[in-house]
């Protein structure tokens, strides 16, 4: 008996300490090292006032880019989201030049969630910052949600 316990022991051991294969899931792997290594990943920026959060993640920005292309999500738990993205935003540089949006590429009027692609004519030569505005959102006069150039 004395035998049998040592032996359960031994045995479990080391199958504990055994090195286990690490498999990644999807959501937890790393993002390729081809796609992201010439590509700044740019921070999120929030603005939580009530009644609509907005969150903003450029994509696509910098002296490289073409296009400057800003990810947009809008929440609230009251209302409709019916503004037009195109009308209520504008991009500053640091020498206080206004851009306009090019396109809108997402979700349309309505809800209580909306999401899409605000882009923008890439700055050339880049400046040193530029400030997304988004004015008149859930009754806030205006937003702002900046980012330097590197």
């Amino acid at each position: 008996m004395k035998y049998l316990i040592i032996l359960a022991l031994v045995f479990l051991l080391y199958y504990y300490y055994q090195p286990q294969e690490q498999t990644l899931s999807p959501q937890n792997e790393q993002p390729e090292q081809s796609i992201s290594a010439g590509r700044k990943q740019w921070e999120t920026r929030s603005d939580d006032q009530p009644p609509v959060a907005i969150k903003v993640t450029p994509t696509e920005l910098g002296r490289d880019a073409k296009q400057w292309r800003f990810n947009i999500v809008f929440d609230t738990h009251s209302g409709s989201l019916d503004d037009d993205p195109l009308a209520i935003a504008t991009l500053i540089d640091d020498k206080n030049n206004i851009y306009q949006p090019n396109n809108w590429e997402g979700a349309g009027p309505g809800g209580h969630h909306r999401e899409g692609v605000l882009i923008f004519e890439a700055i050339n030569p880049a400046p040193a910052y530029v400030e997304l505005k988004i004015k008149n959102v859930g009754g806030i006069a205006e937003r702002l949600f900046k980012w330097k150039m590197q």
